[in-house]
């Protein structure tokens, strides 16, 4: 799990804000609250509440102490919500399940930002050692290869065809692992990754004659059927 850690280019810039004027979970609206209401579908709703559900079930002291009452729950809430709204309510659910069983102790949102950005596999994208040593082991020509994802082909390109086939491990991984885990997290945020493969050249290439070259060619025929 610490293995990958996702290379963050840009912060949140818009954050889950205030509270309401009585205490309720995390999604509800203005109407509902009276106050402001944080960002998130329905099922992204109930992923934190479950979230925070287990958290309190894992960690008890610890729940209790960093939210002594329904206030603070419910500003926690709405802040972590507002940071994991990116991520669909499947990541947030193996996240948890998976930072649970783990830790020792509760998670921060930090810790559960990059567990979401880990559950690469929902996109396709193989594991990293996968993905490194499929880079290293392709074929030539690299463009060609069937690989499992075009992030991983890219990822290859960027560190360097040469540098994998010839620098060790502890110098080609290092790099692959920053293009790959930089590449998979465009994909984890939409973005659309292809592979530029060259076109492919035609069997025969044909040149326009000009009119002396087939002047003569008509020359040479006519003298070979003795016409």
């Amino acid at each position: 799990m610490r293995e990958i850690k996702s290379v963050l280019e840009q912060s949140e810039r818009k954050i889950a804000r205030g509270t309401s004027a009585s205490p309720t979970e995390a999604g509800r609206n203005k109407e509902q609250t009276g106050g402001h209401a944080a960002t998130g579908n329905r099922d992204q709703v109930d992923a934190v509440n479950q979230m925070f559900a287990e958290f309190e079930l894992a960690y008890h002291n610890q729940y209790r102490k960093a939210f002594p009452d329904k206030a603070s729950l419910n500003r926690a809430k709405k802040y972590w919500l507002g940071h994991l709204r990116r991520f669909s309510s499947a990541q947030i659910n193996r996240a948890t399940a998976e930072l649970t069983a783990s830790n020792e102790f509760m998670p921060t949102l930090a810790d559960m930002v990059n567990a979401c950005r880990e559950d690469i596999a929902l996109f396709g994208l193989p594991p990293l050692r996968r993905a490194y040593e499929e880079a290293c082991l392709a074929p030539a020509p690299k463009a060609e290869h069937d690989w499992s994802h075009e992030a991983v082909y890219l990822a290859g390109r960027a560190t360097g065809w040469s540098l994998l086939a010839s620098e060790p491990e502890s110098v080609s991984f290092p790099q692959c692992k920053y293009h790959y885990l930089d590449l998979c997290r465009q994909v984890v945020e939409g973005a659309e990754l292809k592979i530029e493969r060259p076109t492919p050249l035609p069997r025969e290439i044909q040149t326009e004659l000009s009119g002396a070259e087939l002047r003569k060619r008509l020359r040479e025929l006519r003298k070979e059927l003795d016409l």
